[in-house]
Parts: C-alpha cells; sequence; structure tokens
C-alpha cells in the first residue's frame, strides 16, 4: 500500500484497501484556498439552475426575433450561438458547483445580458428598420439593446483577472476591480440617457438605431448631448488597458505558481491562444460567395472561440486537470507529422511524374502508398522528441518507470523491492512524503 501527498496539503486521507489487491495508491490534491467560503445566500445552485433557464429562453428566442427583423443569414445565426451557447453553459456548470466561485456567475450573468441585449437590438431593428410597426415594448427594445455590449465587455477582463478562484490577488486589484465596475456603471448610465434623449426627440429611424458603421444613437446626437459618448470611448480604453494587464498578471502567476494551480493556469493559456488563431482566422474567413461551403467556412473562428470558456471550467472543476501536457504535445505531434506526411507526399508526386516520368496515377499511388509505409515511424519518433520538449515530465516518468520494470523482472529481495519502489515513485511524481505498508 503507497500513499502520497502532495505539498502544503491540509486534507488527512486515510489508506484503503483495494479488494483483490496488495496495494493502493491514494493521490492525496491540494484544496483550493477558497474551498471552504460560504457562497452568498443568492449564489445558490438553485438560483444558477433559474438564471440558465432564463438564458435558454432568450436562446430559443432568437431566430424568431432574427426572422422577423429579416436577418436569415447563416452569420446572423452562427456568430452569436457559437459564442453565447459555450459561456453561457460554462457559466451555469461552475455557477451550479462552485456557486463561492464569482467566474461562473461572472460568465452566466454577462452571457445572459447579453443574449437578452441582442434580441432586444434586433427586436427594436424589427420595429424602427424594417418598420413593423406595432410592436409592443418597443421603446423598452431600445434602453436593454443599448447595453448588452457593456456587460460582456465588463464580465470578459474581469473573468480573466479573477481567474482561477474569483479573488483578487491584492487590495490593489480590488480597487481596480472596484473602479472598472463604476466606470461600466457611469457608461450604462450615459448610453441609457442617449435613448431618453433619442426618444424624446423622435430621432428613431433606420439609420439612428442601426449598429452598422455610422450608424447608432451613439453617433447620430445633436451637438449638445455628444458628450455622452465620451464615457463609451473611455470605457472601451479602459477594458482593453485591463485585459492586457489581466494577462500579464496571469502569466507573472503562472511563472510563480506550481502543482495544481500551474496547470490551471496552464489550461486557460491554452484556450488564450486558440482564441488568439482564431482573432487571426477571422480575416480570412469572410464569406467569398453565398454559397453553403463559404458560410459554414466563415463560422469556424467563431466556434473556436469556445476553447477559451471550455479551458476555463476544466481548470475551474478540475476535470482531467492534468492532461493539458498530453494535449499540446499530441497536438504539437500530430500537426508536425501532417505537415511532414503532406510534404513527403507532394514531393514524392513531383519526383515520380516529372523526373522519372510516371503516369500521374502510379506517382499518387507510390506516393500514397510511400506516406502510409512512413506514418507511424514517423509518428513515434516525432511523439517522443516533442514529449521530451513539451511534456518532459510525463516523458521522465514513463522512463523512470521503465527502468523500474526492467530491474523488478531480477530483483529478489522484498526490502530491495521496497527501496527502489519508494526511489522510483519520489523521482517520477516528486510527492512530499511517500510511504510503503506492506501486507502480511
Amino acid at each position: 500500500m503507497l500513499l502520497l501527498t502532495e505539498p502544503n496539503d491540509n486534507r488527512h486521507v486515510e489508506p484503503r484497501n483495494v479488494p483483490g489487491t496488495g496495494a493502493v495508491v491514494d493521490f492525496v490534491t491540494v484544496s483550493d484556498r477558497h474551498e471552504h467560503v460560504t457562497s452568498p445566500r443568492l449564489a445558490s445552485p438553485t438560483a444558477a439552475l433559474v438564471v440558465g433557464a432564463v438564458v435558454l429562453v432568450l436562446l430559443a428566442a432568437f431566430p424568431p426575433i432574427l426572422s422577423l427583423a429579416h436577418e436569415l443569414s447563416l452569420g446572423s445565426y452562427g456568430a452569436p450561438y457559437a459564442i453565447f451557447i459555450p459561456c453561457a453553459a460554462v457559466g451555469f456548470l461552475v455557477a451550479r458547483r462552485r456557486p463561492a466561485n464569482p467566474i461562473g456567475w461572472l460568465l452566466l450573468l454577462g452571457i445572459g445580458a447579453g443574449v437578452l441585449g441582442t434580441d432586444a437590438g434586433y427586436y427594436a431593428w424589427a420595429a424602427y428598420g424594417v418598420r413593423h410597426h406595432g410592436l409592443p415594448l418597443d421603446w423598452l427594445a431600445l434602453f436593454v439593446g443599448e447595453c448588452w455590449s457593456i456587460a460582456i465587455v465588463t464580465a470578459f477582463p474581469l473573468v480573466i483577472l479573477l481567474f482561477p478562484d474569483g479573488m483578487p490577488a491584492s487590495r490593489g486589484w480590488r480597487r481596480i476591480v472596484g473602479g472598472y465596475v463604476a466606470l461600466a456603471a457611469v457608461n450604462l448610465a450615459c448610453k441609457l440617457a442617449l435613448v431618453a434623449v433619442a426618444l424624446s426627440d423622435h430621432r428613431l429611424s433606420a439609420r439612428t438605431v442601426n449598429n452598422g458603421p455610422g450608424g447608432g444613437l451613439l453617433y447620430n446626437q445633436p451637438a449638445g448631448t455628444r458628450w455622452l459618448g465620451i464615457a463609451a470611448e473611455v470605457f472601451a480604453v479602459a477594458a482593453g488597458v485591463l485585459i492586457v494587464a489581466s494577462v500579464v498578471h496571469q502569466v507573472i502567476s503562472y511563472r510563480r505558481s506550481r502543482g495544481v494551480r500551474r496547470q490551471q493556469l496552464k489550461w486557460l493559456m491554452g484556450g488564450a491562444i486558440v482564441c488568439i488563431a482564431a482573432i487571426l482566422l477571422l480575416p480570412l474567413s469572410n464569406p467569398t460567395s453565398n454559397s453553403l461551403a463559404a458560410q459554414i467556412w466563415s463560422q469556424i473562428p467563431w466556434v473556436m472561440f469556445s476553447a477559451l470558456p471550455i479551458s476555463i471550467a476544466v481548470a475551474i472543476l478540475r476535470y482531467r486537470l492534468y492532461d493539458i501536457d498530453r494535449l499540446v504535445s499530441r497536438t504539437l505531434a500530430y500537426a508536425i507529422l501532417t505537415a511532414a506526411l503532406v510534404g513527403t507526399f507532394v514531393g514524392l508526386v513531383a519526383l515520380t511524374t516529372d523526373t522519372l516520368a510516371l503516369s500521374s496515377r502510379v506517382g499518387v499511388a507510390a506516393s500514397t502508398l510511400a506516406a502510409a509505409t512512413l506514418f507511424n515511424p514517423l509518428r513515434v519518433r516525432i511523439q517522443r522528441q516533442v514529449d521530451r520538449r513539451f511534456n518532459r515530465a510525463r516523458y521522465d516518468a514513463e522512463a523512470i518507470v521503465g527502468a523500474f520494470t526492467a530491474r523488478l523482472r531480477d530483483a529478489v529481495e522484498i526490502d530491495a523491492i521496497r527501496a527502489d519502489l519508494l526511489d522510483a515513485v519520489t523521482r517520477a511524481v516528486q510527492p512530499t512524503h511517500a510511504s510503503v505498508w506492506i501486507k502480511p
């Protein structure tokens, strides 16, 4: 029976016998700093279920409202759904499983406000842009539709900054968070004032309601009320600065962290890298035609943005937390393997058809056979090299276990086996303490 503990462990685990075996391995992980924090009365699994149901209803109302606004393209559906659904699902899951963690509530309430504002914005466009006369509460849709971006822009930087336990790192960060939220409230009040002025002056049309280039109430205000738009500009700059500061803070935290927290930050950075790749792909994803394939290709970058909320959920809930190293190494290995095989295939096709003057069918067949033959040897070699660089801990652990297994075949002394086992476990897992109990 083997018991392993990690540093700073504040929980006691009793060794347990497994029926039919002579050994047990118990890994004791470090608990969260705020694992036992009491949740506020309103932050409960029941509240998360209620808010999640409301968000689901708002998502279900999206298609009929889009139809009412005459927005029937795939882009109108794909981009909001590709962003809203993963973020809302992760927010609901984290809020229900970890009610004391504000990150789940930021995602759930922020995306819920975003979905509500998107529905209201298209509803207002149907009333004032498409001219569907007689729609009820069209004036209220104007107020709600102008506020959806504030909720999302407020929540996103705070999620990055407060990751993974939802608590600011210091008193200075608490003041920054409070000032940012206050600035968001000022921006919200200014936007609501712009809507009220437009309603009182009866300046509502397709140009003032539309949020496209040159449209929107923010860009079509009389000279006396344009100062209200300054808050939106200041808030946009503050959001950009806070995002950069949050990323820098997490990078510094990653360099100082270890154990579970380090793995959590690895997941966050992995999701952020995928999001950066999605941003770089956005200019290349503009559909050049109205074909279904072009429309689907244009939605791929938006789907890639779901990597960030998924990585946040894995990190906070600790589901297969330590698989991030293996995931990165496998992704890199198969990307290099694919590039190598494609290069080999193209080179062999050119060699057999141009240099050797073989027919194209024979050249393609020979190149395909060569690429298939090289697949497994290349995969093993590339994976080994990538593991040595990007998954070194797993590579070293497998080497230690392999060497211990080889020595175990010729070992007969029980004391020597026990000492060798402890040495192998200490070098492979690096626990604070390791003990072995031998059942009589």
